[in-house]
């Protein structure tokens, strides 16, 4: 039995690949910061801060057949942390984002120019942004002299009480509809394709991935082909939850989300959001067997999601909705 040691367990794709790896005879480990396990009594949950690096390395010692991290290292080097996988697993899975890639091709291969190498923001290049970041961590990889590491590249994936919307997350989204509030959006972003994918089938093209040879030193977009505008995602959630969007120009959005506009949000929103997100995932369904006629249709999986949402659940607000409702007020809408 393959023992699997999953970081970031209880996040979007998390969830739902702990349960896939048991279903394929896997022996999981997983490690999250959450209090309470969601998974099956067969699971090994262990709660813990898995950039703290004496847990870690007492957790390595284990020496697991399988490591696939969903950590996020935005704020900490991974430099500092992927000798250490490498060198304590036969196979490591990390997690990158479809937010690498420039807006220069479509649909988006693993092979397509990223915003690292070719965008002209210089400013945006030597950020930490997400999109930089990350690909600094796969070159990381690919400098490296290992030859155990696959890189996986999702892109946006909704999942349990993740339901998102052009740079919405659930509680400024479907939050807002669950409490008859309109919802501002960037009127930019309404004709722009977008990928959208369930974090189960993400979960399965991943545990599918595991320990296959010929996917080490590879890229893999681990996502649906199908895509959807954001307009035709709003009109979705309105159909399944009410959710009334208005359509507005993007510095206003902007000014909403944050009234100091930091770069980050900006950048969310001008370098993924507003491209055009259609996304190749032949190379994926090849090395697993899986067809795109086995992922669950955008509209399907919302609605399953949605679904999932605990009776009486009442979102709490913020100051960005205090200013979302301002600023429909002051514009009569």
């Amino acid at each position: 039995m393959k023992k699997v040691l999953v970081l970031g367990a209880t996040g979007a794709m998390g969830r739902y690949l702990v349960p896939e790896l048991t279903s394929l005879g896997c022996a999981v480990t997983a490690v999250a910061l959450d209090a309470a396990s969601p998974f099956a009594a067969n699971v090994r949950y262990l709660t813990g801060n898995a950039f703290d690096r004496e847990f870690l390395a007492e957790l390595l010692n284990e020496k697991f057949d399988g490591i696939v991290n969903f950590m996020d290292y935005g704020k900490y080097p991974f430099a500092d942390y992927y000798k250490l996988f490498l060198e304590n697993t036969g196979h490591y899975i990390f997690l990158s984002s479809c937010r690498v890639y420039d807006d220069k091709e479509q649909p988006i291969k693993e092979t397509s120019p990223r915003l690292l190498d070719s965008s002209e923001d210089e400013e945006l290049k030597a950020s930490n942004d997400y999109c930089i970041h990350k690909a600094r961590a796969e070159d990381l990889l690919t400098a490296s002299p290992y030859d155990n590491w696959t890189v996986v590249r999702p892109a946006t994936t909704y999942s349990t009480m993740r339901l998102q919307l052009v740079t919405l997350e659930f509680k400024h989204s479907v939050g807002r509809a669950l409490l008859g509030k309109k919802v501002v959006l960037p009127l930019q972003a309404k004709d722009k394709p977008a990928t959208l994918s369930w974090g189960g089938d993400v979960a399965k093209m991943i545990a599918r991935i595991l320990f296959k040879e010929e996917a080490k030193r590879e890229f893999y977009n681990v996502c649906s082909a199908e895509h959807r505008t954001w307009g035709e995602i709003a009109a979705y959630y309105h159909e399944l939850v009410g959710l009334e969007a208005v359509w507005v120009d993007k510095e206003d959005y902007l000014a909403i989300l944050d009234p100091s506009i930091r770069k980050s949000v900006r950048w969310q929103l001008e370098y993924a959001r507003l491209f055009r997100r259609i996304t190749d995932n032949s190379k994926v369904l090849a090395l697993t067997g899986l067809r795109q006629e086995d992922m669950t249709p955008l509209y399907e999986g919302l609605r399953r999601e949605i679904a999932n949402i605990p009776q009486g659940f009442v979102p709490e607000q913020n100051e960005r909705d205090l200013r979302m409702d301002e600023y429909l007020k002051v514009h009569g809408l």
